[in-house]
């Protein structure tokens, strides 16, 4: 809807970061934005709405209960929530002004201390936990995790995201193992994985994904897992939750995106290859580029185009050629995480043939202007 952009004088955007908050995540099929609109229309009572969506999506995924949130982030600050105030009303209504005298740490891999957007720790501390780091950032053990558990200990934290260090980190299994060993849960950050069940099947007490990426669905985040620790994140509604509630809309359009989730085929790295390799062969004519395929570092089925630069041949510091793309008069946003070292990345997943050579057109015009370096 092009007057969209027009009547608020908005950038259109060309997105190959991937599913990126700053840019809106996602785009729902129709069949989503429809019940969306049908949730908008109608009343509900919303307590049989969560509880009866939740029912719902635990049957499709096959877990023993689930909830729809406001976003992941939210589903990470109500999880430790949960496990910290479990049954107390009290403290549910005084936790943020309690001393805290029932367990609250919240023990992850210092590997996983990550700031995806914002810091991992904002979002223990809203629920009211205090980040205890196991091991060290280039290495966490099931004996290193194991060590930093004390009788303060409310739960184990797993981040898993390609942000997280991954060599010499140990496994969701492992962690789980840990965890029940020493009678605490674990609670798996899994906010742009793909996979809705394998890491509640790994062992752990809480998932969270966010409902806007893999998933495609509206804004909003899931969070599954056993019965009891789902039931303690929903008692957060009249806590914490309070000020992250999630809208009958996006209830409904997640629970439909779910549920076309688990029954479409997924596009595959092979897919992406294919979609992007005239792209990868256009950009290796242009001279101080290199462009290859490369794989998701976290271990997921996705395939990028790297795109690398040789600074002296460009006369572009990476970083500057990188903020000229996003400055033009369509915003083009790569992944950026290695433009200090000459590199960046391609998520072809949201990107049409015709936006690609409207990518490789526009490195094209920017190399031929001259660089800044």
């Amino acid at each position: 809807m092009s007057s969209i952009y027009e009547k608020y004088g908005l950038k259109q955007v060309i997105n190959a970061s991937g599913r990126m908050t700053i840019l809106g995540v996602s785009t729902p099929s129709d069949d989503v934005a429809e019940t969306v609109r049908y949730g908008l229309s109608h009343y509900f009572e919303m307590q049989d709405l969560v509880d009866k969506t939740g029912a719902y999506i635990a049957r499709l995924l096959e877990v023993e209960s689930a909830v729809v949130v406001s976003c992941a982030s939210a589903g990470l600050a109500q999880s430790v929530a949960a496990v910290i105030v479990k049954e107390d009303d009290w403290l549910r209504d005084n936790l943020h002004a309690a001393p805290l005298s029932v367990p609250h740490d919240i023990v992850m891999p210092k590997g996983h201390n990550v700031n995806y957007g914002a810091p991992v720790g904002t979002m223990v501390a809203l629920g009211g936990g205090r980040l205890v780091e196991a091991g060290y950032s280039n290495e966490c053990s099931p004996q290193q995790l194991a060590a930093a558990i004390t009788p303060n200990t409310a739960a184990l934290l797993y981040v898993k995201s390609h942000h997280c260090v991954q060599k010499s980190h140990l496994s969701v299994e492992q962690a789980a193992a840990v965890a029940h060993q020493h009678g605490v849960p674990l609670i798996v950050d899994a906010a742009a994985e793909e996979d809705l069940q394998c890491y509640y099947r790994m062992g752990a007490d809480l998932v969270i994904y966010s409902g806007a990426k893999a998933i495609e669905g509206p804004g909003s985040g899931l969070v599954i897992g056993r019965s009891q620790q789902v039931a303690w994140v929903k008692r957060q509604s009249n806590g914490i939750g309070r000020a992250m509630k999630v809208a009958k809309e996006a209830i409904l359009g997640l629970t439909q995106a779910i549920e076309n989730y688990q029954l479409k085929s997924k596009t595959g790295g092979a897919e992406m290859v294919t979609h992007m390799t005239p792209f990868i062969d256009n950009l290796n004519t242009l001279p101080g580029v290199t462009a290859r395929v490369v794989w998701d570092s976290a271990g997921r089925d996705i395939a990028r185009a790297e795109i690398a630069f040789d600074e002296a041949l460009t006369g572009w510091p990476t970083g500057e050629l990188v903020q000229a793309l996003k400055s033009g008069d369509i915003a083009i946003y790569f992944r950026g995480y290695k433009a200090n070292e000459g590199i960046i990345e391609a998520d072809v997943r949201s990107v049409s043939a015709a936006q690609l050579h409207t990518i490789f057109s526009r490195i094209q015009a920017l190399l031929n202007e001259g660089g800044r370096a």
